[in-house]
């Protein structure tokens, strides 16, 4: 009989090297700079630059994704250990250190998977998801400079933590961790509360103490994220906290649905998906609490709320790979002959493995981010510091490299429109496909496309791909960077 458990630390390895290929390699090109890395990657700045863990009196989602980002590159000496010049080259290194660091923690993600997986369920569903977790095609999602992704190592070790406290002699320090986790979890992103079922369960029932321990875990959990309203109180931005907490991220417009986003997702990755349907279905006829607490929560406060993107299924991605692989062993289970169903379950998670990455290996060697990296470059050279009566208007992904990096005076998100400066007589504006978006519902966008004229167009180099070859539709959430126009008056 052929033992899969007894070559599980060679698979694993394996499996990691897959993980780091599938999430480093090309990072720098692919997928295209999305709108928000930019903004993170502002918020990192300011704090490097020495001016706090808040900009303003903006409060649409707490601090430490942009302190654990200022940390890592304060330890490095990022962004000015590489000595940026200015051409496209150099200027595709500042984001790939901070993707590379993405890729990390994604190959992390990948071994806490396995580690959850295998105390939970066993090495074959260990495994198995956190094979599927390496290289199906949704696994681009993981290469973005985003708080969900921050947060998921942090997220997995609460669970882990809770998971090891049971049979522990060290339950109250991994308990302790655990609430630590979930707490700096819920301080990147506060969508992480759904997760205090899944693991405050685990906490209490797996502890003799239970009510000492869940008190010990809890906080933790809820001192942590408080540190977010009380800098805001501290600030006298209070009302500014409750307005965007309660109203600006849970009912601003432009966002998707619950259906939306599953839709884009059938669209990414419909294999994945599907057999997660499946799976999720499996778990609740077997009453598996463990997947239902970590995925039903996590669902509802996505149909609850009225603002969500794609990308906000990153928390639960590593559920739907672990019920998965429960799914696949459970069934083959059921077959009384051992040998054929271990060889049946090995072919069929082998191709559809490979059938994940020959497809993600497609979309991954791509290069996505020629354009925008041509456009700092041009703005970079053609517009000079002492320039002081010129205006720069470039979206977060250009403009924090223009002011943080190349020192350019005056660059101006770009909508932010209300600015008062009498001296400012030219304007330079960046006009990437995200604009050209935001101008259709925002007239000062609109009358400020149509003020300038354009003097540059950059498309990078993506007329060489035939974008109807690629796998499913994952190509259209990633060509924010296809056609910038420069324009100016």
């Amino acid at each position: 009989m052929i033992r899969i458990e007894k070559y599980s630390h060679l698979a694993l390895v394996l499996i990691l090297i897959l993980s780091a290929f599938t999430h480093l390699w090309n990072a720098a090109g692919f997928p295209d700079i999305f709108f928000d890395e930019g903004v993170y990657m502002h918020r990192t700045m300011h704090i490097l630059d020495g001016f706090g863990p808040e900009e303003g009196a903006l409060y649409d989602h707490p601090f430490f994704g942009q302190i654990f980002l200022a940390g890592v590159f304060k330890v490095i000496g990022y962004p000015y250990i590489l000595h940026s010049s200015g051409d496209e080259n150099s200027i595709s290194l500042l984001y790939l250190i901070p993707r590379i660091l993405m890729g990390a923690l994604a190959i992390i993600d990948t071994f806490l998977i396995f580690k959850i997986a295998e105390k939970r369920y066993g090495k074959k569903v260990a495994l198995i998801s956190s094979a599927l977790f390496a290289v199906m095609p949704i696994s681009w999602l993981f290469r973005r400079i985003l708080l969900d992704n921050i947060l998921l190592p942090f997220l997995l070790l609460s669970v882990l933590a809770a998971l090891h406290s049971k049979d522990s002699k060290y339950r109250t320090l991994l308990v302790l961790i655990s609430g630590i986790c979930l707490g700096l979890a819920i301080f990147t992103k506060v969508s992480s509360f759904t997760m205090i079922l899944l693991v405050g369960s685990l906490v209490f029932f797996y502890n003799q103490r239970r009510l000492r321990m869940l008190l010990l875990w809890l906080a933790p959990v809820i001192l942590i994220p408080l540190l977010w309203p009380i800098q805001s109180i501290e600030s006298n931005n209070f009302s500014s906290w409750t307005y965007d907490v309660f109203y600006l991220q849970t009912h601003r417009v432009g966002g998707s649905d619950l259906y939306g986003i599953s839709k884009t997702f059938v669209e990414i990755d419909p294999v994945l998906f599907c057999l997660a349907i499946a799976a999720f279905a499996f778990a609740a006829i077997k009453k598996d609490y463990f997947i239902l607490s970590w995925f039903v929560p996590f669902v509802i406060f996505l149909y609850l709320i009225g603002y969500n993107q794609y990308f906000y299924w990153i928390p639960i991605i590593p559920v739907m790979c672990i019920s998965i692989g429960v799914f696949i062993v459970k069934l083959f289970d059921k077959i009384p002959r051992k040998k054929a169903s271990q060889i049946s379950m090995l072919v069929i998670i082998s191709g559809i493995c490979l059938f994940g990455l020959v497809n993600l290996v497609q979309l991954i060697n791509t290069d996505m981010t020629k354009a925008e990296y041509l456009t700092i470059s041009y703005v970079t050279h053609n517009v000079k510091n002492d320039e002081y009566d010129k205006i720069i208007f470039a979206g977060p992904t250009y403009s924090w490299i223009l002011s943080d990096v190349f020192f350019k005076q005056n660059v101006w998100f770009y909508y932010y429109v209300d600015y008062e400066h009498p001296h400012i007589t030219k304007t330079v504006l960046v006009a990437d496909p995200h604009f050209l978006i935001d101008a259709k519902t925002e007239k000062k966008l609109e009358d400020l496309y149509h003020s300038t004229k354009t003097i540059a167009i950059l498309d990078g180099n993506l007329s060489q791909y035939d974008t109807s070859h690629y796998p499913y539709q994952s190509l259209d959430y990633t060509l924010e960077g296809k056609h910038i126009e420069i324009r100016t008056k």
